[in-house]
């Protein structure tokens, strides 16, 4: 079920109706998490058996902590929570990346073996809620945290369906304690949170589902486009997939409010970073602040020495990119990142860029890591780069670029990127009556749908 299919439009109306009538807050958190799993199980319900053993697994080791008294129990508890739950997303994730690496590295060798086939599907969201218990766990084991008591609170927090397919990830530090108290329908910033679902919707069903068509086109045989017609891709490439996770992520925090809570943000102007330090805290910033607080920090951080931080940043990025999919693709997205977290921390150290010079190479360099992690396989990634400086004339090319469609995205495109600097419609929405909001309310979404194209892509970090 996507946010921008009719039947999640009238899913989350009639939610919304059921909820607020209901007196009992337990109520409405029961209803809420039975409908969280409603939606999880419209994709495919075997899969929510792995729900439910995340949560009871880690909900009974939080509780655990508590009665523990020595380092090793509590150590035995953590290593519990990490077994179960990396065993089941390193299972169903990446068993088949690693049969298949170990059967080439042994050709490479020599040897010829044959890697077992299990055909098996990747549960949506699984990378998502998986890092959103291991948070929990982790922080109490830290005794950042008070392990809950109550587990429906704990429950909704690991399922809750606005964030469960696609963050943002969720610290349990920052969502249970909202659950204790019941929110009301006066506090709810209704119109705000409209038009936020309506913002995240155009981005994805208009802008990234319109430029979809010719990233793919180019990723489908990139040997055989020229040089303008590759920077064309990449750039378009860069705007779809800003445009389609962020949408996505501003249509859940946009629907989690409408019920009274809060999720955190998770963009704030990406291609407008002035390095890339500061790219990865405007970028996916509840996926790069869990890396920092329990993977980086975990490995040693920046307290062990400059080799030994190089070596985290690189090994973080590293397994952040593996996080994303399981291809080598990935990996070597993840480490030209590290790499050039690690070259920007010795270059800051005796030089600074004109900020108009750092904002530039930085979103060429985002650019440019962006065609292995959209490329299907090395060999298309290597196409993609060479097609970037190929002068003689190709067999292939786009349709002419002045096409007014797709310049028409592409201005769109950075307006929605460069709104969160500065600009704001929230004036006019708020001055307008009720019945006037509504209206246009409903004619922008009308308009939106219009302008969707036929059929319904999933968003690019369902895969993830």
């Amino acid at each position: 079920m996507l946010f921008v299919e009719l039947r999640f439009l009238l899913f989350l109306a009639l939610l919304l109706v059921v909820v607020w009538s209901l007196p009992s807050h337990r109520t409405r958190k029961l209803l809420l998490l039975l409908a969280s799993y409603a939606f999880y199980a419209a994709w495919d319900w075997r899969f929510l058996g792995l729900i439910l053993v995340s949560t009871v697994v880690d909900y009974f080791v939080g509780a655990a902590f508590e009665k523990s008294r020595t380092p090793t129990a509590r150590r035995t508890l953590l290593l519990t929570s990490l077994t179960v739950n990396l065993g089941l997303l390193g299972f169903f994730k990446y068993f088949g990346f690693f049969t298949d690496s170990l059967v080439d590295l042994a050709s490479v060798f020599g040897y010829e073996l044959s890697g077992p086939t299990l055909n098996l599907v990747l549960p949506v969201g699984i990378s998502f809620y998986t890092f959103q218990t291991l948070s929990y766990t982790i922080d109490v084991y830290r005794r950042q945290l008070r392990p809950t008591k109550d587990l429906l609170d704990f429950g909704l927090f690991v399922a809750f369906f606005p964030q469960l397919v696609a963050g943002p990830i969720v610290r349990a530090r920052d969502f249970l304690p909202q659950l204790r108290s019941s929110p009301l329908w006066s506090q709810v910033d209704a119109r705000w949170a409209t038009q936020l679902f309506l913002i995240g919707f155009f981005k994805k069903a208009v802008l990234s589902d319109n430029i979809a068509p010719w990233v793919d086109a180019f990723y489908l045989e990139p040997g055989a486009y020229d040089a303008a017609t590759a920077w064309l891709a990449t750039s378009l490439y860069t705007l779809q997939i800003y445009c389609d996770f962020s949408g996505y992520s501003d249509m859940a925090i946009a629907s989690a409010a409408l019920f009274g809570y809060r999720l955190r943000d998770n963009f704030d102007a990406p291609y407008l970073a002035k390095n890339i330090a500061d790219f990865w805290r405007r970028w996916h910033m509840s996926l790069s602040s869990w890396l920092r607080d329990y993977l980086y920090i975990s490995l040693g951080g920046n307290r062990r020495g400059d080799l030994r931080t190089r070596i985290n940043l690189m090994l973080t990025m590293a397994l952040g990119g593996l996080w994303h999919g399981a291809s080598w693709n990935f990996v070597i997205w993840g480490l030209l990142h590290g790499a050039a977290l690690v070259v920007h921390r010795q270059v800051t150290a005796s030089s600074s860029l004109p900020r108009w010079l750092g904002t530039t190479a930085t979103l060429l360099f985002v650019q440019l890591a962006w065609i292995p992690f959209r490329a299907p396989n090395l060999a298309a990634a290597t196409d993609a780069l060479a097609a970037l400086v190929r002068l003689q004339e190709a067999s292939s090319s786009f349709p002419p670029v002045a096409s007014l469609m797709l310049w028409l995205v592409i201005l769109c495109s950075l307006f929605a990127h460069v709104r969160h600097r500065g600009f704001t419609t929230e004036p006019v929405w708020r001055r307008a009556p009720a019945p006037l909001f509504a209206f246009a309310a409903g004619v922008l979404l009308a308009a939106f749908i219009a302008l969707t194209p036929v059929g319904v892509r999933p968003f690019i970090y369902f895969q993830f």
